[in-house]
């Protein structure tokens, strides 16, 4: 009988110690499973070893919660509160070997042991200090007891401690990886900036070395023809000075009667086709606007050409006038009876490009001069264009619009980006595989702003002279 009354005691403490402390509950909580733990025990365990990605999990059966959810368990609280009245569970509860405690020196005042703890003043007394006036209502306990309250708080805070531990080291890991991938991503760009510039610093060395070698070649070819006619030139001279020699001799009575005659008697020949070579160098193709001939071949060593986009009169609101070989847009004055197709708008004042791009990096520039209002960006394809047009990311429209100030078409409302606008051409730049949409003064090549968006489905550029403001224009940009 007493032996099961052991086991009986033996079950009921398993009940009341945590599982992942191994000590008694402390404000134990009970989870969906049915499993209990120290409020403090589990949170540190699902702080440690869950997220809301992948769950918690309970660290007795292994469930898995979406989120941390708990009850506090009121009946075993009020068992672990009372369990120093319950004898049989003191007697059941393992015995701890502990070393006795004993303060070094004694009162000071009286002269006895210093046993005692006054939690008021928080310091030692001894039994003598304890019947005094000066501790006689103050909350003492013996010394042995408020060490084992200490090391309860001591626990309690060693879980709050290694608790904050674990958060530091997440937030070092996380902040680690940011740093790392910062330093990655600088030497991708790195890479791009060499990479880019280099190709356009090597066209040029190139070209220069090509220019410089015609100009060689020119030059050998001209001072060649040169040489030769001075060949010729200086063969006669020497010819003609060989026979002034001769006749100046014989003028000055050197010479007898058979030489003179010799001399007269042959014959004299004077070389009258000799002149300059007058051979001038062909210099024209050199003496050009280098810079401009340099840039037009520069386009076909970009990896991004500006876009000589063309207006898409199919889907133009049928109040919209297109001209200019398809690349201007204005705002009419009547509305055209053209039928109304699926991919025209009808109520927003919008026009679509003929181009679709599904890959790869794009750009066109739209000038904008003395235009108050106007609406740019890309659409995907099968975005609506009928009654109401919602500008956003989530509509599949990514713009930038001028009313007043210049604003981003963003998903919740418009961001404004300046107070005005003074620029005549705006660019944009897409890059459909890495999902931007990129805007720039055309100008200056001033970044303006940059959506980023992930693309399922061909986009278009779209072109919007705004509404109630006839005759402004809208205009496409060709380069080439």
């Amino acid at each position: 009988m007493a032996m099961a009354g052991a086991a009986g005691v033996g079950e009921l403490q398993k009940e009341l110690i945590c599982p992942i402390c191994l000590d008694f509950f402390d404000d134990p909580v009970i989870l969906k499973c049915g499993h209990n733990f120290c409020r403090d025990c589990i949170l540190m365990n699902w702080e440690e070893n869950g997220d809301d990605d992948g769950g918690y999990r309970c660290p007795e059966c292994r469930q898995v919660f979406g989120k941390i959810s708990f009850t506090t368990n009121y009946l075993v609280k009020n068992l672990v509160d009372r369990l120093d009245g319950l004898e049989f569970l003191k007697s059941a509860k393992p015995p701890v070997p502990t070393k006795p405690t004993k303060l070094e020196g004694k009162c000071a005042r009286h002269g006895e042991e210093l046993k005692l703890y006054c939690h008021t003043d928080s310091k030692p007394i001894c039994v003598v200090c304890r019947e005094s006036r000066a501790h006689r209502h103050h909350d003492v306990a013996p010394i042995p007891e408020a060490i084992e309250d200490m090391k309860g708080e001591l626990r309690l805070r060693l879980i709050k401690l290694t608790w904050q531990k674990s958060l530091c080291e997440r937030v070092k890991a996380t902040d680690e990886a940011a740093r790392a991938n910062v330093k990655f991503k600088k030497q991708q760009l790195k890479g791009k900036i060499e990479n880019d510039i280099g190709t356009l610093v090597q066209f040029l060395l190139d070209e220069k070395d090509d220019l410089l070698a015609s100009i060689e070649a020119e030059e050998v070819a001209t001072v060649t023809m040169i040489d030769e006619n001075l060949k010729d030139v200086e063969k006669e001279m020497n010819a003609v000075d060989k026979a002034i020699a001769n006749i100046q001799n014989h003028l000055s009575g050197k010479s007898n009667f058979e030489a003179i005659s010799q001399t007269v008697a042959s014959p004299y020949q004077i070389y009258s086709s000799l002149q300059p070579t007058n051979c001038i160098p062909n210099w024209e193709e050199f003496n050009g606007p280098f810079q401009l001939t340099m840039w037009k071949k520069m386009m076909h060593v970009l990896h991004t050409v500006p876009a000589n986009l063309v207006l898409d009169t199919d889907t133009a609101h049928p109040s919209l006038l297109i001209s200019d070989f398809d690349t201007k847009v204005v705002e009419g004055q009547t509305r055209s009876q053209e039928p109304d197709l699926p991919q025209k708008f009808n109520r927003f004042f919008g026009v679509l490009a003929t181009a679709k791009f599904s890959s790869g990096q794009h750009y066109w520039e739209v000038d904008v001069r003395d235009k108050g209002v106007w609406y740019l960006g890309v659409t995907t394809e099968y975005s609506n264009r009928k009654g109401y047009v919602s500008l956003t990311p989530s509509a599949g429209y990514w713009s930038l619009c001028l009313q007043d100030h210049l604003y981003a078409n963003e998903e919740d409302a418009r961001l404004s980006l300046a107070d005005y606008w003074n620029s005549p051409r705006v660019g944009v730049y897409l890059d459909y595989d890495m999902g931007r949409v990129s805007f720039y003064n055309a100008v200056t090549m001033n970044h303006i702003y940059t959506f980023e968006a992930y693309f399922d489905e061909p986009v278009f550029p779209f072109f919007s002279p705004g509404k109630n403001d006839p005759g402004s224009r809208v205009q496409v940009c060709h380069y080439y």
